[in-house]
């Protein structure tokens, strides 16, 4: 009874696994596209912190630099004792929204009273989805 019953033909067994393998090339082409499209776009404002001074008792100097290949806008500036529990600092200059150019770099002067050796969380805030956080101890 089993040897009555056929089985597909070579050519098209053959046919059929090319049009699988096809299709998951297809797919995975359109995901690594996807993934690395979104990759790119978070790519467009990074920022990292290049220098803190400390040049009184009542302010912070930052250097912040856009090391991404966007120009990107610090929309707040925030100070703590601790990295959960941070409020919003006072920025003397430059007035924000501040604009951070690809590849520059911008200072910003933090008015804010500090105690010596003390640990410091600054958090800044963009317009896009990136975010500087960082940590520095007082003189």
């Amino acid at each position: 009874m089993l040897m009555s019953r056929k089985a597909i033909s070579p050519i098209l067994a053959t046919l059929l696994l090319i049009v699988i393998a096809v299709a998951a090339v297809i797919v995975t082409y359109a995901w690594v596209m996807t993934f690395t499209g979104s990759q790119t776009q978070q790519a467009g404002v990074m920022l990292v912190k290049e220098n803190v001074s400390w040049p009184s008792s009542s302010s912070i100097a930052i250097v912040i630099r856009n090391t991404g290949t966007s120009n990107g806008k610090i929309t707040a500036v925030y100070i703590g004792t601790s990295a959960t529990n941070v409020t919003s600092a006072t920025v003397a200059s430059p007035s924000l929204p501040a604009t951070v150019n690809a590849g520059a770099s911008q200072s910003f002067t933090v008015t804010f009273t500090w105690a010596a050796n003390t640990r410091y969380y600054f958090k800044f805030s963009t317009d896009t989805p990136a975010i500087l956080e960082f940590s520095e101890k007082s003189p």
